[in-house]
């Protein structure tokens, strides 16, 4: 029983001390590897998106939705 245990710790500290040192295994700069093998980010970074901008595949954000056009309208923009 005691080999068993002692076994089982090794096998924790070697997956442990492995994991760590081999963290950033090509991802590049501020990525890791997830226990599936695919890059992911370090930190979960907050979308902000810009009234106005004009976002591929969205379209333009008015600050409450998404519109895909918008034209001047007295010294602003209206979005339709």
């Amino acid at each position: 029983m005691k080999a068993l245990a002692v076994i089982g710790l090794a096998t924790v500290l070697a997956i442990g001390a492995g994991s760590a040192a081999d963290a950033r295994q090509g991802c590049g700069a501020g990525f890791h590897r997830n226990f599936r093998g695919r890059c992911v980010p370090n930190a979960r970074a907050r979308v902000v998106w810009v009234t106005g901008r004009y976002y591929p595949g969205r379209g333009y954000w008015s600050g409450t939705r998404w519109y895909h056009h918008r034209y001047r309208w007295h010294n602003g923009w209206r979005y339709r």
